[in-house]
């Protein structure tokens, strides 16, 4: 179920949310994992900005159905964000957005419409009609 689309700041990259049903989430030490694609794909987005240290993911109030999320390039880690580093990408997480990217999944697929990254999310319980939103 695709419902949540996220845009990067300058309008680079779309994101969207998927609740995943049934799925068993793995014990895992980061609160969010990536794939092989999503690596690739923030390693391409990082390589021409030294001046970022990476991705960070938020979460805002917004849309008919409570949240979406953001997803926007940082200079610096914030004291309260949880940092994900796997195979050298470093995305760090605010603290708000924390709890409900437990056991997430971030992917980046690429067709011929369209490029974005995709989180898998477990933890969602609803979605809003038009896709902007959801709840936990």
């Amino acid at each position: 179920m695709i419902f949540s689309s996220i845009n990067m700041s300058a309008s680079l990259m779309r994101a969207t949310v998927r609740a995943v049903n049934k799925r068993k989430i793995l014990a895992t030490r980061a609160a969010l994992t990536l794939t092989p694609a999503a690596v690739s794909k923030i390693r391409l987005l990082l390589q021409d900005k030294p001046e970022y240290i990476g991705l960070k993911v938020g979460v805002r109030t917004r849309g008919c159905n409570g949240l979406t999320y953001t997803l926007e390039y940082t200079t610096e880690r914030e004291k309260s964000d949880e940092e994900v580093l796997q195979d050298g990408v470093r995305v760090f997480i605010e603290k708000k957005a924390q709890l409900t990217l437990l056991g997430t999944e971030m992917d980046f697929v690429e067709s011929k419409l369209s490029s974005e990254f995709i989180f898998n999310n477990p933890n969602i319980k609803g979605t809003c009609g038009c896709g902007e939103s959801f709840n936990i």
